[in-house]
């Protein structure tokens, strides 16, 4: 069979490249591995960044894409594609204003705290505040949408998709433009040993399907890749209850402590920086350490409530040093002294007894290197082959560090759009 347009993975880039396909008068196709998509998106906060939105207008937040952009700059310290950051923080946007308009996709501003990085508040989510609700609403909106489950694509060349069923047989497409948005390869343990050695041992918290794919199929057809050593990490995974713990806890004032109860870095450089400190210290865990003010933020994420209902929050351990740590905090917070990890403790409220403790460790959430493509979303150099998401090189640099909260959902459905409109007009 021929379709005009095919997409590889059916996470939050692939949807949003199927709708923006379809609006586009495109006939498509989404192949999707999984019985069930679901993808590195079920799994994230499903918090999206975007500036300039009628969602922050609404709320007298004074934003633009020119200062997104130069957020993303100073976090990447300059290493990503100048081009494809304007991009992507000029398309957020509207994209989510025209997944709201045309696609009932209801977003809202997540108040309360500025993530690391940000200058504003601008992370964007639905109501309920989870990538398993992000999904099922892009799941409801591509209602009508082809979408091939349990169809795993094993082989690509410039006209065609080969897919594989669960019965072993195989069945072929032929397609005018390809939409790549199958992620990134943190799955792929060999790749992730070779790219990543730092975090390679660590905690996985992605989509086993994430094997690279998009990366192999890309670079042999003649396209080129970037920054693959850049990913998304986590200081903050609840072990062994495998719950991520919102970093909100330290931003709006708790602290991470090593088993002798010490601190061991500036815990506001980023949430993703931060596996590698965890990992580092004593069993490769650390507790997050906060007060009943921050109890109660923690209860407004639905994660955070899994985690108490599983049992990962609990009173703060007796550590040997946790009462001296928390005595130091308390001369930062009143400025008698200065944190030698370059943190400003004079922002945020003083931790109040009681304490509250979770055991965590770091983690490796999702890589952020990939194909090179163009602000068309077009793989470099290639006529009539797309990617976003982890499929595509991102806006992270090449380091860790680089990442700024939200760059991987930013990608994904920013690019993801892009692709679809950009596909849909080759077809």
């Amino acid at each position: 069979m021929k379709v005009q347009v095919v997409i590889v993975g059916a996470g939050a880039c692939g949807l949003t490249a199927a709708l923006a396909a379809r609006d586009g008068g495109a006939e498509v196709l989404v192949l999707e591995r999984d019985a069930s998509p679901s993808g590195s998106t079920a799994l994230s906060s499903g918090f999206i960044p975007a500036a300039g939105t009628r969602y922050q207008k609404a709320a007298g937040i004074a934003d633009s894409p020119e200062l997104f952009a130069a957020d993303i700059r100073r976090k990447n310290h300059d290493e990503a594609d100048p081009r494809m950051v304007e991009t992507v923080a000029y398309a957020i946007g509207p994209t989510l204003e025209w997944l709201d308009d045309k696609h009932g996709l209801r977003f809202d501003i997540l108040r309360g705290f500025t993530y690391p990085g940000h200058s504003v508040l601008r992370m964007h989510a639905l109501p309920e505040k989870t990538g398993e609700a992000l999904m099922a609403a892009l799941l409801r909106a591509a209602s009508g949408i082809d979408i091939l489950t349990s169809a795993h694509v094993t082989e690509v060349d410039g006209h065609h998709v080969r897919f594989e069923r669960p019965d072993g047989s195989t069945e072929e497409v032929e397609y005018g433009a390809l939409v790549l948005a199958c992620s990134g390869y943190g799955g792929n343990k060999e790749m992730v040993a070779k790219y990543l050695p730092e975090i390679s041992s660590s905690l996985y918290f992605g989509h086993v399907g994430n094997q690279g794919d998009a990366v192999r199929w890309g670079t042999a057809l003649g396209g080129t890749v970037k920054d693959m050593t850049a990913y998304q990490g986590h200081g903050s995974v609840a072990t062994p209850h495998g719950i991520l713990i919102t970093w909100a806890l330290m931003t709006e004032g708790g602290i991470q402590v090593n088993a002798e109860g010490e601190r061991f870095s500036n815990e506001h450089l980023g949430y993703s920086e931060q596996c590698l400190p965890v990992i580092r210290q004593p069993g490769g865990v650390a507790w997050c350490i906060y007060d009943e003010r921050l109890h109660q933020l923690g209860l407004t994420f639905p994660d955070y409530r899994d985690a108490q209902a599983a049992g990962a929050v609990k009173p703060a351990p007796e550590l040997p040093k946790l009462t001296q740590t928390l005595t130091q905090v308390e001369r930062f917070v009143d400025g008698m002294e200065k944190d030698p990890f370059g943190r400003d403790f004079a922002t945020k409220p003083k931790l109040r007894p009681p304490y509250y403790g979770i055991k965590v460790t770091g983690a490796l959430f999702h890589t952020q290197g990939g194909l090179v493509v163009d602000e068309t979303a077009r793989v470099l150099p290639l006529p009539n082959v797309f990617a976003g998401g982890g499929a595509a090189r991102g806006v992270s640099g090449a380091h860790v560090w680089g990442y700024l909260s939200g760059n991987g959902l930013l990608s994904a459905v920013a690019l993801g759009r892009i692709a679809g409109a950009s596909a849909a007009k080759l077809a």
